[in-house]
């Protein structure tokens, strides 16, 4: 019963730190590691890259804020926002546009395996990863624009 009670406060500790239960929860409870528990950990780091990259940027302010690692200037410009253009506006959309390059990605090969039937169907599979493809290099080169980081300053000590 005690290695189970540990694992399941593991899991509690790591979902509110990272948004996932802990990693090799199996070998935890069972002593060996399981082919399910090796999918469910390859599922959870996956998640954890995601949730760390374009979500947890809000939550790290919070955290910093509740223990006074952000400094409130009373300085600071009281101006509204400036408005974001480009890449910056397009970057809060990360989920839809992986979605376009998925449904991109889908389409090609649907298409791709329909070419023996109708051979105009090779412009259309080629338009489809010449799109995924596009906007995949466009993502990587504006990586740092989709990345969701802490806002608040650092203080100066």
């Amino acid at each position: 019963m005690f290695p189970t009670v540990w694992a399941n406060h593991g899991d509690d500790i790591s979902i509110q730190y990272s948004g996932t239960p802990a990693l090799k929860g199996d070998f935890v409870r069972f002593g060996y590691r399981t082919i399910k528990g090796i999918l469910i950990d390859g599922w959870n780091a996956l998640m954890r890259y995601y949730l760390n990259n374009f979500v947890d940027g809000t939550k790290q302010d919070s955290v910093d804020l509740v223990q006074g690692n952000y400094i409130v200037s009373t300085s600071r410009d009281r101006a509204p926002g400036l408005k974001k253009e480009g890449m910056e506006a397009i970057a809060p959309l990360f989920p839809l546009v992986l979605g376009v390059i998925l449904m991109g990605i889908v389409f090609a090969l649907l298409s791709l395996m329909q070419v023996g039937n109708d051979f105009w169907q090779l412009p259309l599979s080629i338009l489809w990863a010449t799109m995924s493809i596009v906007i995949i290099k466009c993502v990587l080169a504006n990586g740092r624009a989709f990345c969701n980081r802490p806002r608040l300053n650092k203080p100066t000590r």
